[in-house]
């Protein structure tokens, strides 16, 4: 398959109505779309297979320049092409509706415009129902389409004339300036009223869709120097919430390379108990309360203890829904993007011992507490049950944050996290007054402060490391100030920062760790981590450096997408590499913002 046939990974906008979403290329292609739920099977998949995933193409059917970007405030995307004899658009949105039966909350709406000239477009609507496994029926009866599978069936709703294969449907129309034509995708075997969707209709959703998107940013808080790049940040963080749940998957595609050609490709369609802190820090910092405390209601509810697991009693992430099980397995007659196989589902790293998710959740309680609604009785036992498991097994070798394949270590991260969850819960039971064993906690916690001190520092490097005894940078280590656990302004940390720097920092932009010198137990290379950039720019702000903070700043803002989206990862010509978009890169963006306005006054 010629690398050709796929778009970069960053040339995509992304549409969603909190249950699932739809990237949408530059060239007006949906080539991802999994319904009716983030971690269901994809209907388009060409973004992992151009030849069998199935796509929705929607174009300008002549040569024309094209140019992608949101309407603005809203999660409203625009492409526009431009051509010789005219000018059209497609606005892709997906309507936000409520949970009462019938309520169209699987709608796709793609409808297009010619706003000068004439225009004559193109559509193909190939669906791939179940990763490109099950076969499918078409049946068409007027301006309505049904695609039926075994496990699905979508109807598609079109004011142009439409002509089926028996597989896939096609249409070929001009419009004149002023004109629209509007394509209309809803999860069939509904009320037939609400799968028709004439120009009318959809002009209505559409105003629904942008006023819903502008009533939810108006309550932001922000009005630092990065306000557009942080309310992005936001839009895109509430496209990643399951409304159902609360939970905000790591992002919403799964298996796309670290590496172009390599195997590190995972499925992040999930919800990781490590992003815990810096969602309920970033949406209460930015006055998003009711996401905040469905956040935590997802935690309370599905983050239950289970004394009896090897692995302690926290998984590190679960499914949208709560479900623990996510096995992962292999797509093998899927070639992966741009060749990057294996295409994998579900995620095994669910099994692994990662002690710093302790921390993350304890955090995000203590922060909940202070800044939201003081936790219940109920809450502070079960947050004690997690305490006083880490004060008995936090001495322990783990996969650490990174999810290494190539067997437990003593990560300093790990170390490090333990102690926040300790001391975190020491400052809530001081706070509130509420019934702890404080004086064994606090002794854990300084024993783990004198043993990160002691074996996780490296006179070597003159830094903290990435294992005791060795002198490995990781970049991990950026969270010692920004969780309190050194001065930002402390000689050992401000040795460390130039070590990382001089190590792991290319031109603002930051790896994770060299899986060279530290082996992780997986082939091949990766780009750089954007989450750790950000954490960069923080650390950078926190100790006085705000030249250089703020030039690695705004030299990360030229990394993002044209819309302002991040991937997991940024590679050596700034391509977009991973999952995308990540949340956790979003988070650490108005985390860094944040921090950064506040230093810089």
């Amino acid at each position: 398959m010629s690398a050709t046939e796929y778009l970069p990974i960053g040339e995509h906008g992304l549409i969603g109505n909190l249950r699932t979403v739809a990237l949408v290329g530059t060239n007006g292609t949906i080539d991802w779309y999994c319904c009716p739920d983030f971690d269901s099977p994809s209907v388009f998949g060409a973004l992992l297979d151009a030849d069998l995933g199935g796509s929705f193409e929607l174009a300008a059917d002549t040569p024309a320049a094209t140019k992608q970007f949101y309407f603005p405030d809203t999660n409203v995307l625009i492409t526009r092409f431009a051509a010789a004899d005219g000018v059209g658009e497609v606005q892709d949105f997906m309507p936000i509706a409520d949970d009462s039966p019938g309520s169209g909350r699987h709608r796709l709406i793609r409808q297009v415009t010619c706003v000068r000239g004439s225009l004559p477009f193109r559509a193909t609507i190939a669906p791939r129902f179940g990763y490109a496994t099950e076969p499918h029926t078409v049946q068409v009866s007027g301006d309505h389409v049904t695609f039926e599978s075994p496990s699905l069936a979508l109807s598609l709703t079109a004011t142009v004339p439409l002509e089926s294969d028996g597989r896939d449907v096609r249409a070929r129309f001009v419009l004149g300036e002023g004109e629209q034509a509007v394509f209309a995708f809803d999860r069939a075997g509904e009320d037939i009223a609400l799968r028709t969707c004439p120009v009318r209709e959809a002009q209505e959703e559409f105003i629904a869709t942008v006023r819903y998107w502008r009533n939810w940013l108006s309550a932001s808080r922000y009005r630092g120097r990065w306000r557009e790049v942080v309310h992005r940040s936001a839009l895109t963080l509430k496209l990643l919430t399951y409304a159902p749940s609360g939970g905000i998957v790591a992002a919403p595609t799964t298996s796309l390379p670290e590496q172009v050609g390599g195997p590190r490709n995972w499925d992040y369609r999930y919800v990781w108990i490590r992003d815990a802190a810096f969602c309920v820090y970033a949406l209460l910092r930015l006055g998003f309360t009711e996401e905040a405390e469905a956040f935590m209601g997802f935690l309370t509810r599905h983050a239950i203890l289970d004394s009896a697991r090897a692995e302690g009693p926290l998984q590190i992430m679960y499914g949208i829904d709560g479900r623990r099980d996510l096995p992962e397995r292999e797509l093998t007659h899927l070639e992966g993007y741009r060749g990057s196989a294996p295409v994998r589902i579900g995620n095994a790293a669910a099994g692994q011992l990662q002690l710093d998710i302790y921390g993350a959740l304890v955090d995000s309680v203590y922060l909940y507490n202070k800044w939201g609604q003081p936790i219940s009785s109920d809450r502070w036992d079960e947050l004690c049950a997690i305490v006083n498991w880490v004060c008995q097994n936090w001495d322990q070798p783990d996969e650490g944050i990174w999810e290494t394949r190539g067997g437990r270590k003593n990560f300093v991260y790990s170390r490090l996290m333990c102690w926040v969850a300790i001391e975190r819960a020491i400052r809530v039971a001081s706070h509130r007054g509420l019934p702890a064993d404080l004086t064994y906690w606090q002794r854990t916690r300084d024993t783990i402060y004198r043993q990160i001190m002691d074996r996780g520092w490296s006179d070597k490097l003159a830094a903290f490391v990435q294992h005791f005894d060795d002198n490995v940078p990781d970049a991990a280590i950026l969270m010692m100030p920004l969780a309190k656990f050194v001065s930002p302004t402390d000689p050992k940390w401000l040795s460390t920062l130039d070590a990382l720097t001089g190590k792991l920092v290319s031109d603002s932009l930051v790896y994770r760790y060299d899986p060279e010198t530290s082996p992780d137990g997986l082939p091949g290379k990766e780009g750089t981590f954007s989450v750790c950039s950000f954490w960069y720019v923080e650390t950078l702000a926190r100790a006085g450096r705000l030249d250089e903070a703020r030039l690695a700043f705004e030299k990360m803002l030229t990394y993002a997408n044209h819309v302002g989206l991040y991937a997991e990862q940024i590679g050596h010509t700034g391509e977009q590499l991973g999952n995308f978009p990540q949340a956790l890169t979003h988070l650490a963006l108005i985390s860094a913002a944040f921090n950064l306005d506040h230093a810089l006054g």
